[in-house]
């Protein structure tokens, strides 16, 4: 469905949802046909959709990112991802990132590992910071946050073998979880960038939560990682706090 939208880029609706928060008409669209979907074989379900908001419901929850990564889709990038996820009573328990553009289909269900187009996927063996290659995010839409990436970028970086910056949370994580790279954090993400991507990476054999290791409630500070480095990126961010929490810092 994406596809067909992203084919005639040019008089596609884009509108700004506030100052650098692009929602285009594919969004809200392919929203509005998955809600209905789920309404129809789960109507007892609670949904909470990025464009729509919150449906309430039963203890499943649908959580819905219609297109992660819509500034990368609007500008004709290929990374760009529909995100699913499904709670069950507060513990994620399917999940599935699909990104149409490049043929590339994430599943997971909890305790049943984690897929890429049917196939088993599962994080690197990477376990030095100088052989990672991770990605990150700048939070532009909350360019008035005193808090940002920059102090963490600058520190983590130069002890990376290399950087990159996709534009979609939800497909950094399933490409960590997939062993392309071994890391991603971001900072002011919602939940809806994260929850499938959250699932797929933990199947995979990997880890996340805030920056000090907290597994729930994050996405102010998002750290995912093969595992194997995730101590020393949490070590290396530890200081970078601490030093931004004192005077002058």
């Amino acid at each position: 469905m994406s596809l067909d939208y992203r084919s005639r880029l040019k008089t596609l609706e884009v509108s700004h949802k506030s100052r650098n928060d692009l929602v285009s008409e594919a969004d809200v669209a392919i929203e509005k046909f998955l809600v209905e979907q789920i309404r129809q074989a789960y109507p007892g379900h609670a949904i909470r959709g990025e464009e729509s908001g919150d449906v309430a419901g039963s203890e499943y929850c649908w959580i819905i990112d219609p297109i992660d990564g819509t500034t990368s889709f609007v500008h004709g990038q290929p990374y760009y991802s529909v995100s699913i996820a499904v709670e069950k009573a507060g513990a994620y328990a399917l999940a599935a990132v699909n990104a149409p553009a490049m043929g590339e289909l994430y599943e997971a269900q909890a305790g049943g590992g984690a897929r890429l187009n049917d196939e088993p996927i599962h994080v690197s063996a990477t376990a030095e910071l100088s052989d990672s290659v991770m990605a990150t995010g700048f939070a532009c839409i909350r360019f008035d946050q005193t808090r940002n990436n920059l102090a963490y970028f600058n520190a983590l970086v130069p002890r990376l073998r290399d950087v990159r910056r996709y534009g979609s949370a939800a497909l950094d994580l399933c490409y960590t979880a997939c062993g392309r790279m071994e890391g991603f954090w971001e900072l002011h993400l919602k939940i809806f960038d994260v929850a499938a991507g959250f699932l797929i990476l933990s199947e995979a054999g990997g880890r996340w939560g805030d920056f000090a290791g907290t597994p729930r409630g994050v996405c102010e500070e998002v750290l995912a990682t093969n595992g194997l480095i995730h101590e020393q990126v949490m070590h290396l961010f530890a200081s970078v706090t601490q030093k931004s929490n004192q005077p002058g810092g």
